[in-house]
């Protein structure tokens, strides 16, 4: 439910019950990943997607009910070979899903809201629900935020809280959704749960190196992927607002010695636009020991070669020089800063994914690839 938190804030806000679908695990090929959401409102009003249009209907009717009957389901949606039409996913794949009603009277309103208004201020947030185990505690919830500290819980099981807590700040740390399993409960509980943790990080960071005209395409795009993005420039005239208004950030300074001032992580993306030696050696010579996502920069073939001995020349090695994408993109045979945009974009993505860049036509591989932030159930062990 985290991914429409900016949505579901405003709702509660306004005071509105609302029931909240949010995948748990996917098997197969499914067109959305576990913490996808669909909300429904007393008034019908419904945000968000679940699987892309194939099963909406049959769990809209889901959240009407549970706003109803004030009690947290869980259903399973797969294909049906005696009918395609029926209400299930005709791409072949299985999905469960937990539909939880967020009224006024309930418990877990508070922890739940706390949790919407952290997602949407971009603040790091992991949300715990229970999944499957016993039904007095499927309508609790659990949260952790940024520095270890956690609120809620699921009734009179501290030991409970205190393990899912724990697991919780592990999922947050990697920036993980999905979910584990928990032994049984010994005398108070008995059957073992499934237990669902959706982490809310803030946005990753995409960096563009040289403020050209390429640069204000994959700006646009970087932006409608959902990254932070910043430009970075040493020439003044060139890194203006007034050139990349869609940019989040906009810096003034050599990009070496930028690079070696702002925080990175494992999912920033840094794009080499300025393909000129006495900017593009220091940087690269810096990012390409930086454990960063993605490293891209731009060039002919020709640039490529000659940057490469230059970058040696300064101690770079050959296992180092891997992990540059040059020349940039993927060979989509684009001409125009858009185009060019685009397969920048694609590659990064491919990268992010462990996507081929091939076409899908006539391949054998996976369309849906398992996401690094996203997990299958595991199982930990018993809690007495």
């Amino acid at each position: 439910m985290l991914d429409i938190a900016e949505e579901l804030s405003r709702w509660a806000e306004q005071g509105r019950d609302f029931a909240v679908a949010t995948v748990v695990a996917v098997d197969g090929s499914a067109p959305r990943v576990p913490g996808a959401a669909l909300a429904v409102d007393t008034d019908g009003t419904a945000i968000g997607s679940v699987s892309g249009g194939c099963v909406e209907g049959a769990v809209y009717e889901l959240c009407g009910q549970a706003l109803k009957d004030g009690e947290a389901v869980l259903e399973r949606f797969g294909y049906s070979d005696d009918d395609a039409f029926a209400v299930g996913l005709t791409c072949g794949g299985v999905i469960d899903i937990l539909v939880v009603p967020v009224r006024a009277a309930d418990p877990a309103r508070r922890v739940l809201l706390t949790a919407l208004t952290s997602a949407a201020r971009g603040e790091a947030a992991a949300l715990a629900r229970i999944v499957s185990g016993p039904r007095e505690l499927m309508n609790g919830a659990l949260l952790v935020r940024d520095g270890g500290r956690y609120e809620g819980g699921f009734g009179a099981h501290p030991e409970l809280d205190r393990t899912i807590a724990a697991e919780a700040r592990a999922f947050l740390d990697a920036g993980r959704t999905g979910t584990l399993e928990i032994g049984a409960l010994g005398s108070r509980c008995g059957a073992p749960l499934t237990v669902l943790i959706e982490s809310s990080v803030p946005p990753p960071r995409m960096i563009v190196f040289g403020a050209i005209d390429f640069a204000s395409a994959l700006v646009r795009v970087g932006v409608f992927l959902g990254y932070r993005v910043t430009v970075c420039d040493a020439r003044p005239v060139f890194a203006t607002r007034a050139r990349f208004p869609e940019a989040h950030e906009i810096v003034v300074d050599w990009p070496h010695r930028y690079l070696e001032s702002t925080p990175v992580d494992a999912r920033t993306v840094l794009c080499v636009l300025t393909h000129d030696a006495k900017f593009d050696v220091p940087l690269l010579r810096l990012a390409l020991r930086l454990p960063v996502a993605y490293i891209g920069a731009m060039g002919s073939r020709h640039t490529h070669l000659a940057r490469n001995e230059r970058l040696r020349a300064t101690g770079v090695t050959d296992l180092e020089l891997t992990r540059l994408h040059s020349p940039i993109g993927l060979d989509l045979g684009a001409r125009t800063p858009e185009e060019t945009a685009l397969s920048i974009a694609a590659e990064i993505i491919a990268t992010r994914h462990g996507g081929t860049g091939l076409p899908l036509t006539g391949a054998h591989t996976p369309i849906h690839h398992d996401l690094p932030g996203t997990a299958r159930a595991r199982r930990i062990g018993s809690v007495a």
